[in-house]
């Protein structure tokens, strides 16, 4: 019996769900338009085309970066796997202009916790996309299934779940 609880228990802690980071449409990696994401570069994931400027963190983990131009922040889940947002396409030209971030590197974090917020007006005038590509960039370790949403909510729907292998 002891052995059936702590091996589930196991399991479950190699095992992490991804919630939306973003409210907006989700659409697969494929329709970024951007090699780099759309070619799987960096790694799998999701991306989302936001309606709102708030990103929460999707996972309970660790803040490991936030780029000085405060467009883009890693993540590392409690299970290892490392998670790449990317606000916008082309954004690191903007050079912070338009983001304000709230975590700093090695913050902890728990699933929902806002991570930047963005003037996504600004995006749309500055930059190439509002899109925001959400990656696993450590994935050779790891298995990714990806949930079928159209529309999310941050904080909301799974929309990755990670397995360590």
């Amino acid at each position: 019996m002891l052995k059936k609880l702590f091996g589930k228990k196991e399991t479950s802690s190699n095992k992490v769900e991804l919630t939306a980071p973003l409210t907006g449409t989700l659409l697969p990696l494929e329709q970024v338009p951007d090699p780099v994401f759309s070619e799987k570069m960096m790694g799998d994931g999701i991306a989302i085309e936001p309606t709102e400027g708030k990103v929460v963190s999707p996972v309970d983990g660790e803040i490991l970066q936030v780029f000085p131009t405060k467009h883009a922040v890693g993540i590392k889940a409690n299970n290892g796997a490392e998670i790449l947002i990317h606000i916008g396409l082309e954004t690191v030209g903007m050079g912070g202009e338009g983001f304000t971030a709230h975590v700093a590197e090695g913050s902890k974090v728990k699933q929902g916790d806002l991570l930047i917020t963005v003037d996504l007006d600004l995006v749309k005038e500055k930059a190439k996309s509002t899109i925001t590509p959400m990656i696993i960039t450590n994935g050779d370790n790891l298995t990714i299934e990806k949930e079928s949403h159209n529309k999310v909510q941050a904080n909301s729907e799974v929309v990755l779940k990670v397995t360590a292998k």
